[in-house]
């Protein structure tokens, strides 16, 4: 990895934005994969992580998209979806379909209109270029 564009005045917080920056970028790039490889209209994703908890984040990706970001109660769904298996396995729930309806929104994240992203979303993938080949074989 590298952090591209860094000058004396660069402090932690810079690079924090930075971080949060770059995890919104490359799902703009995955969503777009997702979109044109699916043929679908991507009218809204939904989120789960520790990443979500941040609302920059939330509301930067709903920007960087296009759509809208939709964050859920629970945000772990890695364990969760753990402990749904094992009810399903002992019979806590007969169906799947009961488990959809225990998922509840926290918040919704509409894109802001106003945002204009493209300046810095060129400038991400202009980064992204100069860093690529730097690790190389010995």
């Amino acid at each position: 990895g590298t952090i591209v564009g860094m000058t004396r005045g660069t402090r932690r917080e810079h690079i924090v934005r930075a971080t949060l920056e770059s995890i919104a970028y490359q799902t703009k790039d995955v969503a777009e994969a997702m979109v044109s490889d699916a043929d679908i209209d991507l009218s809204s994703l939904r989120v789960d992580g520790g990443a979500v908890k941040n609302n920059f984040l939330c509301q930067l990706q709903s920007n960087i998209i296009g759509t809208e970001i939709v964050r859920p109660v629970v945000d772990e769904t890695t364990a969760l979806g753990a402990a749904y298996a094992a009810g399903l396995a002992v019979g806590y729930w007969d169906t799947v379909d009961e488990l959809r309806d225990n998922w509840q929104v926290d918040r919704r994240f509409p894109v802001d209109e106003d945002a204009d992203i493209e300046v810095n979303y060129d400038r991400w993938k202009d980064a992204v270029e100069r860093s690529e080949d730097w690790a190389q074989d010995e």
